[in-house]
């Protein structure tokens, strides 16, 4: 064999780019700021080989699993749940028409039936199966009477989706194979570690946020509940941190926004604009650092 061709079969090795895994985190409105994530992907021409969400990141990473761009994801968060009236519309066609549907829909005094509430707000782009994706998804899931977290790849992507998103005491757990599931975040707030050995760099984004205030105001109940597990998923993040950590942790500024804020849609995105860039260059210093 000539000496060309094998320096040409050796080449593609030494000088190809890196890969690139994404963790998203959730934290309900406050992971409206993934979409700048992604929108600097596709800005970067970099597709990830491997996608891993939690919750509200669950659902960003189907959407770009799916082949959605950030763009798009963009316009569907915008034009639905940043909408009021749209928002209003959608949730109103959920309600049961009768007794009989109400019962066989599981309706629940307090709680939402959140297979239901996603099935009205999920892009069309988001395919039922794990299997239509375009991009390898792990959906996290919190096994409730197992006491451990539940990995979802394969089978029903919009339940896995559902289960993931189960914010107990607002949302209805919702059943797997027979198991009890719910908010993946409770378990696993940002699943970086899932994808360790898949790729050549792995980034992972926190939108947990914590409780925002004065420091002397009594938070009110609903509160006090959602920013207790905030402390807590920022307490297993801590620990999931020193076995490990990924190779990019981005932090954007969403302390100030609430689990439940998605009619203030457009401020998030507003407030979490500089995350695009910031992403970028940490990314663009790494694939860098990565070739030397």
């Amino acid at each position: 064999m000539r000496k060309d061709t094998l320096s040409e079969i050796a080449k593609p090795s030494a000088t190809r780019s890196p890969s690139v895994a994404l963790a998203l985190g959730g934290g309900g409105a406050r992971g409206l700021a993934h979409i700048h994530i992604i929108e600097a992907l596709d800005e970067m021409g970099i597709r990830p080989v491997a996608i891993a969400g939690s919750s509200i990141g669950a659902m960003m990473g189907a959407g770009m699993a799916a082949g959605m761009r950030g763009e798009e994801i963009r316009h569907h968060v915008l034009s639905t749940v940043g909408h009021r009236g749209e928002v209003l519309n959608r949730l109103w066609q959920l309600r049961p028409v009768s007794l009989a549907e109400a019962v066989a829909s599981g309706f629940h005094f307090g709680q939402f039936n959140i297979e239901r509430v996603l099935k009205a707000f999920l892009p069309e782009a988001i395919p039922s199966r794990f299997s239509d994706l375009v991009i390898p998804l792990k959906v996290m899931a919190t096994d409730y009477y197992g006491q451990t977290e539940r990995v979802c790849e394969s089978g029903d992507l919009h339940k896995a989706l559902a289960a993931s998103a189960a914010l107990p005491a607002l949302f209805k757990p919702v059943k797997i194979d027979g198991r009890v599931m719910i908010d993946g975040g409770i378990y696993n707030p940002i699943p970086f570690d899932h994808l360790r050995g898949l790729a050549d760099i792995v980034a992972a984004i926190d939108v947990v946020g914590g409780p925002d205030g004065n420091g002397r105001t009594i938070p009110s109940r609903l509160d006090s509940l959602f920013g207790a597990s905030q402390l807590m998923m920022q307490s297993i993040i801590a620990m999931k941190m020193k076995n490990g950590a990924p190779d990019i942790l981005l932090r954007p500024d969403v302390g100030r926004f609430r689990v439940l804020d998605f009619l203030r849609a457009h401020e998030v995105l507003a407030a979490t604009a500089g995350t695009k860039e910031q992403f970028k260059r940490a990314l663009s210093e790494r694939i860098e650092s990565w070739k030397d």
